[in-house]
């Protein structure tokens, strides 16, 4: 299950497909979740945002899934706010860490806007304690890039890149068929250490691994965002309330919508 703990963030990247509205996780709520998914037999829990470094309670939500349940604790973000004293309050508990690099160098400060030295200084910081990955959203402006992404994760010992084509925004268009196959050349070029990995829903045009054939649809992924709405995924635009029976009741729900 991936978990938006808040829409909040202190960037402004033009592709972004993470909602604007303001909107927060109650912790008690979001603690209420985490066990009935640790109960109902989930493997793990992704938070993200927004930018989840943004949420208050981060290290307390962590250190509570780590001690109390059998979840895995994964992260999407930015990256630019880990320094040691955030790494030493979520050292042991979080399992992987998973940092955004759109670009390298200019690249990644034109669409960024922050410094790419301060990025490298942050993944010190997060290499040196936590596994970790990167995740590029692929789109015309970063697929030329994509050697120096890998050499960036190769570099600071990433376990994976995780590749995901543009979806389209009220303010951006999703990825052209013509970045698309340049992609797709490049996966099939690739000899580097790092995995390549994508996203269930990206179609890349070349083969992939699946490693849990028969886990799919809500038995494979879920999201809940920061209104606390259950969703197929991040993307999709239809979704089920969470209410006071809980996020497995509400999963069930949402099975029966998308079975209609």
């Amino acid at each position: 299950m991936s978990i938006a703990l808040t829409n909040a963030c202190d960037l402004a990247c033009s592709y972004c497909y993470a909602p604007k509205h303001r909107a927060v996780l109650n912790l008690d709520s979001l603690l209420g979740w985490v066990d009935d998914l640790d109960r109902a037999g989930a493997l793990g829990v992704g938070f993200g945002g927004g930018e989840p470094t943004l949420y208050k309670h981060l290290p307390e939500v962590c250190t509570y899934v780590a001690e109390h349940t059998g979840l895995a604790i994964t992260m999407t973000t930015h990256g630019l706010r880990w320094n040691a004293a955030l790494v030493s309050r979520l050292r042991g508990a979080v399992n992987f860490v998973r940092v955004s690099v759109d670009g390298t160098g200019s690249t990644y400060e034109r669409l960024r806007g922050r410094s790419f030295e301060r990025l490298r200084k942050a993944l010190q910081e997060i290499a040196g304690d936590f596994r970790w990955g990167i995740n590029t959203v692929v789109n015309e402006d970063t697929v030329g890039d994509l050697d120096a992404i890998a050499s960036l994760g190769e570099e600071y010992g990433a376990t994976e890149l995780l590749l995901l084509p543009q979806q389209p925004t009220k303010t951006a268009g999703g990825v052209d068929q013509t970045t698309l196959r340049e992609l797709e050349n490049w996966i099939l070029g690739y000899s580097g250490p790092v995995t390549l990995t994508t996203s269930g829903d990206a179609d890349l045009g070349v083969p992939i691994a699946e490693v849990l054939p028969r886990e799919v649809g809500l038995r494979s992924y879920a999201h809940i965002d920061a209104t606390g709405t259950v969703r197929t995924s991040s993307y999709s635009r239809s979704g089920i309330s969470i209410e006071q029976d809980g996020v497995m009741a509400a999963l069930q729900r949402l099975a029966r919508l998308e079975a209609r």
